[in-house]
């Protein structure tokens, strides 16, 4: 499971699907409506929200907003409402160590999107979190060094 610090407009298709499914995933998961993946890493910074499932709720408008803007139908009853709440804090190095992650994976399997990127400059995070200087989290599984 992968719930994207950064902002969804830098996924590709594939990459945005997989994230809309996973956060539907997530959300089940916070409601306490799925026992697998309960103590996944990536869930804990949602969790140690204020409002867990309203969070994940508004994670999930994040993703839906930018799938709307590209001409996707995913399925907006599945969100539930969306509230005013506090962001959640994403550390910086954690932001680009992300960044640098989906890049490594877009060499690959998208090589055009990987170009668009080459020329970001200020990562922008998604809508839900706020920056804040830091290293990478703690509930980062790094498993190995990004280029």
């Amino acid at each position: 499971m992968r719930l994207w610090s950064l902002h969804p407009k830098y996924l590709d298709t594939r990459g945005l699907i997989a994230l809309w499914r996973e956060a539907l995933l997530a959300q089940k998961v916070i409601a306490g409506r799925v026992k697998a993946f309960k103590n996944h890493p990536q869930l804990e910074r949602f969790r140690n929200s204020a409002a867990p499932e309203k969070a994940i709720e508004n994670y999930l408008m994040g993703v839906w907003e930018e799938a709307k803007g590209r001409g996707y139908n995913f399925d907006r009853s599945k969100i539930g409402r969306v509230y005013a709440m506090n962001r959640i804090p994403v550390a910086r190095a954690q932001l680009k160590y992300e960044f640098d992650l989906l890049c490594t994976r877009l060499k690959t399997r998208d090589s055009i999107k990987y170009q668009e990127l080459s020329t970001v400059r200020k990562i922008k995070c998604h809508p839900i979190f706020r920056l804040v200087e830091g290293g990478i989290e703690e509930w980062e599984k790094v498993k190995r060094k990004i280029t």
